[in-house]
């Protein structure tokens, strides 16, 4: 038993060694091997690789992914205008240079981090103080974007950091010229409402202009062509009338002088001053006055 300590902690001591000399680089990881202090080796690629066991040489890892910057706050940016813009962005970056991105931040990505953050701030306030709110929001976004990604990508490259991609993701005015801006754009758009409504009010009293006239056109027409049916009815009435005449005076006469007795004596209290040995009385004072026979033609028969 005591011949076999020895051997037992022997073993311990090797498979120690053994497991302290071997580590394993993953997909996502770089991996930086340290010799006394001085980075040895830089591995990239996936897989088991061997090494002097402590304090001979050490092992530091490195995230090899794509990361993400996002601004914990929107920016307050100022235009050309001097107007102020709250701008939310983001960035992609990853590691480059692990030897490089070591030995600037000593392998810390939060100190990282809050460099690249600086730098956008910087890229940000020069892309968008030479510019005014249109261009930033629409017609130069893609431009301002592009700006910054090449200014950020040429300071962090030192750093051993590559910029993958930013992106603005959100563009608001500040709080204290909001209200400023809507009642701007609510002064134009009731400016462009009033102009419509002018304008359709305009078009509305030249088509009612328009209908009146046509009325009056359509009122004049109708009018001449019924008096000229009136006066072709008169015309055809009165040959009717002569016709009539012609065909028996007489019996003309007594029948017209009915219809005056009719018209004069329609209501039990009309009056009439009269002198009685007038001609209008003349059937009165001889109710069967000496008569042609009537032709059935003049009888209406």
């Amino acid at each position: 038993m005591q011949r076999l300590l020895p051997l037992l902690v022997g073993l311990l001591i090797a498979v120690g060694l053994l497991f302290s000399s071997v580590f394993v680089v993953g997909m996502r990881h770089y991996a930086l091997l340290f010799s006394l202090g001085e980075v040895k080796q830089v591995i990239s690629e996936p897989g088991l690789y061997f090494k002097l066991p402590p304090p001979f040489q050490n092992v530091v890892y490195l995230d090899k992914r794509i990361l993400t910057i996002e601004s914990p706050d929107a920016e307050r940016i100022q235009t050309s205008e001097k107007k102020n813009l709250l701008i939310d962005s983001y960035v992609k970056w990853r590691i480059a240079d692990p030897k490089l991105f070591y030995v600037t931040f000593g392998g810390n990505e939060r100190a990282a981090q809050e460099r690249l953050q600086a730098q956008i701030r910087d890229a940000l306030n020069a892309a968008v103080n030479v510019r005014t709110v249109r261009d930033v929001i629409s017609t130069d976004r893609d431009k301002v974007m592009a700006e910054i990604l090449a200014n950020v990508a040429k300071r962090a490259k030192p750093l051993g950091v590559q910029i993958v991609d930013v992106r603005l993701r959100r563009i608001e005015f500040a709080p204290e010229i909001s209200d400023s801006v809507y009642r701007r754009m609510q002064a134009e758009r009731t400016r462009v409402a009033n102009e419509l409504r002018s304008i359709g009010a305009a078009e509305g009293e030249k088509i009612r202009a328009d209908a009146d006239r046509q009325r009056e056109v359509i009122l004049a027409q109708a009018y001449a062509k019924a008096q000229a049916i009136r006066g072709a009815g008169d015309a055809q009435a009165s040959r009717i009338y002569d016709r009539a005449y012609g065909q028996n005076p007489e019996f003309f006469k007594f029948y017209k002088s009915l219809q005056a007795y009719r018209t004069a004596f329609s209501k039990p209290s009309d009056m009439l001053v009269v002198d009685p040995s007038s001609d209008f009385f003349s059937y009165f004072k001889n109710p069967q006055p000496a008569m042609p026979a009537v032709p059935a033609k003049a009888m209406g028969k």
